[in-house]
């Protein structure tokens, strides 16, 4: 190792050619603090994160290329903490911003010796702020014929846009030129400053002129040319507000223009030609990192330069990285904790947090609303809940609104709180007095809900996203803490947010039924007092936000980063717009079926009484129980804890099987009546009154394997196999002038397994197109495929499907009416044909055990934790549930890909068919009759190519679609 310093390049001047890369230092510090979880320097308990985000951004700098470019000139930017001359223009100015939090503070010093220790000049000046410091580095720059790339995404900066000069926000990796200026100030880069006078800013305290805002300022500005002249002649102005709002403001806008004008002319103590870009000391870099204990960008340095890292000690005295100095970042990537360090690390996370009961800042003033949408959309992140009168959100009533900006920083927006002086919510029941405007607050709070670049956190983001579409509100920049904790957690606890908040944070919070009542119409919340819903909704938004900076991070740590963000997240608006669209049903087709439903049932009746001897209520567990055991003497009966007889569907099933007439009767009469119940009388009752359709809701988080569950009404439980079931669909239609479009994943989990345990003989078969059941039938049995008897197949097929599911032969003999014995061997000669399964099998299990969970072929993690159980039936239960889970779960993630592409490859062939239903393998589309031969292969293109490119399968996908008026006929 050479102890010689590193040479140091010469200064060189900047020229034509040349590419000047500005980082706004203090923007970037600010987001890597939020970004990542509290991370602490093991030695001393240092808070370090905000210093990791900021060094992996550098290395990135020094390493990549970033924009597409190389710079050859390079500099990060910083802010003086010393007050600047501004303050003396306006003494308000910045006076509202909130301190940095204690964490933070002693990062400050620790970025800017790291931004040395890269060899990276690092740039502050007495009396003014990093951006004026950058706009007079951007001029010079311009001035030499060079082009200058600021890192940043501040709008202030946007002023400095043009000629050669540009922004580039790494955060989207995303080049800001004129053209985006434009997007948002609705003007060019050299009228911003114009713009920013009229509107001020909040977040800075710039006063602007009452009343305009961003839009009304660019059409002024368009109409008059610039501030000057707009000023000048503010009398001509016909709206009276707007007229006397500039005449008696001139001087504010002035005096606002003054301040947000960028100074160009700064004499900077470091010159522009020492930001020539030098590679850094490597011994010098790696003893820094050393000293702050990251060890992950310390191999990546050493291997990088082929330097020992051994040989380096971290000279913590030299390189002052213990002391606590001053200053701010989301960086690119962290220095993330392996998944051992995570494991240890997470109830210390959960530690951290720390719910004090500060009393939430209750919003009543629109202006206070803009300042605190103004910080949110400035510091480009919040959490977010949202009050409502009912859980189905194409309903609600909005009630209120509580953002989080920090942990102990939450405030509550009260919009249509109630009396309870009546019974009935909105009839005789008053607005509460002191609430801001509905349509008032849902102006200012739009621009930063429809923000992309604002990283809005919540949980179950879908219902939130519902809701405020039905206000012409359209959220973007979602993140949901409920679909993290399922991508990391899915088997290991419920999703539901009290429960994470006790899982992850170690929080009891609230209960929501403690505020506003519990139920489907869930309206208490709107009577609640205003101070009790406030408490109780800032501290589930500052909840979220601590869940957030918690589960984020161990997405990435984890390896689980894919399946959050392309499985996961993107089906929120997915499902969004699926629930909003609704499907057509036809009442008279349900109200004739109920009446067939009835005369069948009551046609059981009397057949059940007669073998009964007696008449009795069918619908009761305890007569027929009485009868079927008591009464008759059927064999195989069991008690309740109660001392009741247990007549379970299984128990049914196993008495049917055995040729008991009563018990498949009553088991006829059961599937009628719950047809009945859950849709023949049922859905004409979930006909939304507006749109005249059902909107089913999908629950995203309430299985293991991923699958999609549908509620309110559960429309994934249509038995398509009995004929029944197949009338009812008939009942679900297109409208008018339109068809439905139905398209299944033809058996897609014996694909799957073919392909997870690699057997040779399906996958040839399917790879051939062949009859899979006659195939394994043939294998099994010793018989041509050609003339094959039916029942010999069938046997095949029951095999096929019930292997998937883990069938026992007691389960086989009841579905094919064959001895216990015969069915054993079945399944003892399917293994023999095809041995692969069972080593599939065997494996799973056993990485099951080890680790408790499962992988689909996508790396989601289905977690089993009671496999290692002592009960023998939970054991060996959870072991079924985990040899099906890969191929469930992969299924299930499939679809899901396919559902994430469709809307975007149906627009790009300027095709109009929305999508409607999702059933396990199975999409519902509703398409105009004029597009349906063009849309048939689009759905179908986008469905059998959704593995890849994640996944290459060994088989071939099919997708069988077909279209009619009706849902049972497309099927």
């Amino acid at each position: 190792m050479s102890n010689s310093p590193n040479p140091l390049q010469a200064s060189k001047p900047l020229k034509a050619g040349d590419h000047l890369f500005l980082v706004d230092g203090s923007s970037y510090i600010f987001r890597a603090y939020h970004a990542l979880p509290p991370l602490t320097r093991k030695s001393d308990g240092m808070p370090v994160g905000a210093v990791s985000g900021f060094c992996n951004m550098l290395w990135k700098l020094v390493r990549e290329d970033v924009a597409g470019e190389k710079p050859t000139h390079l500099a990060v930017i910083f802010d003086h903490s010393s007050k600047t001359f501004r303050n003396d223009l306006y003494d308000q100015y910045k006076a509202h911003r909130p301190e940095a939090p204690e964490d933070l503070r002693p990062q400050f010093g620790l970025i800017r010796e790291a931004t040395r220790a890269f060899d990276i000049p690092s740039i502050e000046q007495e009396g003014f702020e990093a951006d004026d410091l950058i706009a007079t580095y951007a001029r010079q720059a311009r001035e030499a014929g060079a082009t200058c790339l600021i890192f940043s995404s501040d709008k202030d900066l946007m002023q400095l846009v043009g000629n050669g000069v540009m922004m580039y926000d790494p955060m989207k990796d995303k080049r800001i030129g004129a053209p985006e200026v434009f997007e948002k100030f609705g003007v060019q880069p050299d009228r911003v400053v114009d713009v920013q006078s009229l509107a001020g800013d909040s977040v800075d305290n710039v006063p602007g002129v009452p009343g305009i805002g961003i839009k009304t300022a660019a059409l002024l500005i368009e109409e008059y040319g610039d501030l000057d002249t707009l000023l000048a002649r503010a009398g001509e102005i016909k709206q009276p507000k707007r007229r006397e709002a500039l005449l008696e403001n001139a001087e504010m806008a002035r005096i606002s223009r003054q301040l947000v004008t960028l100074k160009d002319d700064v004499p900077p103590i470091e010159s522009i030609e020492d930001f020539a870009v030098r590679p850094p000391n490597p011994e010098k870099l790696i003893a820094f990192l050393k000293a702050m204990e990251f060890t992950t960008i310390v191999r990546r340095v050493a291997d990088a330069y082929k330097f020992n890292a051994a040989d380096v000690t971290a000279d913590v005295n030299n390189q002052g990285v213990r002391r606590e100095v001053d200053h701010a970042a989301p960086p690119p990537q962290s220095d993330a904790p392996t998944p051992q360090d995570l494991a240890a690390q997470r109830k210390d996370w959960g530690a951290k947090i720390r719910f004090e009961g500060k009393a939430p800042t209750i919003i009543t003033e629109v202006a206070t609303l803009s300042n605190w949408t103004a910080r949110a959309i400035d510091q480009g992140f919040c959490g977010l809940r949202i009050l409502a009168s009912s859980i189905d959100p194409m309903q609600a009533d909005l009630i209120g609104v509580a953002l989080a900006l920090d942990h102990g920083t939450a405030c509550y927006i009260p919009l249509q709180h109630r009396s309870s002086a009546s019974d009935d919510l909105f009839t005789g029941a008053a607005l509460v007095q002191g609430q801001v405007k509905l349509a008032e607050a849902l102006e200012v709070l739009k621009p930063m809900f429809e923000n992309a670049s604002v990283l809005k956190s919540a949980h179950d983001m879908k219902f939130a996203s519902i809701l405020l579409q039905q206000h012409s509100i359209t959220l973007r920049g979602l993140d949901d803490v409920m679909m993290m904790s399922y991508t990391l957690e899915a088997g290991r606890n419920g999703q539901g947010l009290e429960e994470l908040c006790e899982v992850h944070l170690n929080h009891a919070l609230p209960a929501f039924s403690e505020v506003g009542g519990s139920g489907k119409n869930a309206a208490g919340i709107a009577r609640a007092p205003v101070e009790k819903a406030a408490a109780y909704a800032a501290d589930v938004a500052d909840a979220i936000l601590c869940l957030a900076r918690v589960l984020k991070p161990r997405l990435p740590a984890e390896r689980m980063t894919t399946v959050y963000e392309t499985l996961e997240r993107p089906m929120i608006d997915t499902l969004k717009r699926m629930e909003m669209r609704g499907i057509g049903i036809d009442r008279q087709i349900l109200s004739r079926l109920s009446g067939e439903f009835a005369q069948k049932m009551g046609a059981l009746e009397a057949e059940a009484y007669e073998l009964a001897g007696e008449n009795f209520n069918l619908g009761s567990p305890k007569q027929l129980g009485d009868i079927l055991f008591g009464k008759m003497g059927a064999a195989g009966g069991t008690k309740t804890k109660t001392g009741a007889w247990s007549t379970s569907a299984s128990i049914l099933d196993d008495l049917a099987a055995q040729g008991n007439v009563l018990a498949s009767r009553i088991l006829d009469w059961r599937q009628l009546a719950k047809l009945t119940s859950n849709y023949t009388d049922a859905l004409p009752s979930y006909v939304h009154p507006q749109t005249k359709r059902v909107h089913t809701s999908y629950a995203l988080a309430s299985t293991t394997t991923g699958r999609l569950s549908s509620v309110e009404p559960n429309l994934q439980n249509i038995p398509i196999r009995t004929e029944s079931g197949r009338k009812i669909r008939t009942a679900f239609i297109a409208a008018p002038g339109h068809k439905l479009i139905s398209a299944d994943y033809s058996q897609i989990e014996l694909r799957l397994l073919a392909h997870i345990a690699d057997i040779p003989q399906l996958k040839k078969a399917f790879a051939e197109g062949l009859d899979i059941h006659a195939m394994t039938a043939s294998e099994m049995f010793n018989v041509p495929v050609e003339g094959m008897p039916s029942d010999v197949r069938r046997r095949a097929k029951a095999i096929n499907f019930g292997i998937i599911y883990g069938i026992s032969a007691f389960g086989l003999a009841n579905q094919l009416g064959i001895g216990r014995e015969e069915a054993g061997s079945y399944i003892k000669k399917y293994f023999e044909r095809f041995p692969g399964i069972r080593d599939y099998m065997e494996v799973t299990k056993k990485f099951s055990r080890d680790n408790g969970y499962v992988l689909t072929i996508f790396g989601r993690k289905c977690h089993y934790p009671r496999i290692n159980s002592p009960n023998v039936a939970e054991r060996a239960n959870m072991e079924r549930a985990s040899i099906n889970a890969p191929i469930q779960g992969s299924a299930a993630d499939i679809i899901r890909r396919a559902m994430v592409r469709m809307d975007d490859e149906l627009a790009l062939h300027k095709l109009s068919a929305q999508m409607l239903l999702q059933v396990h393998d199975e999409l519902v589309f509703e398409v105009p009759d004029s597009e349906v031969e063009a849309t048939l292969p689009v759905v179908r293109k986008v469905m059998v190519d959704a593995p890849e490119p994640a996944i290459k399968l060994s088989v071939p996908l099919q997708v069988d679609a077909r279209a009619a008026q009706n849902w049972g006929d497309a099927h």
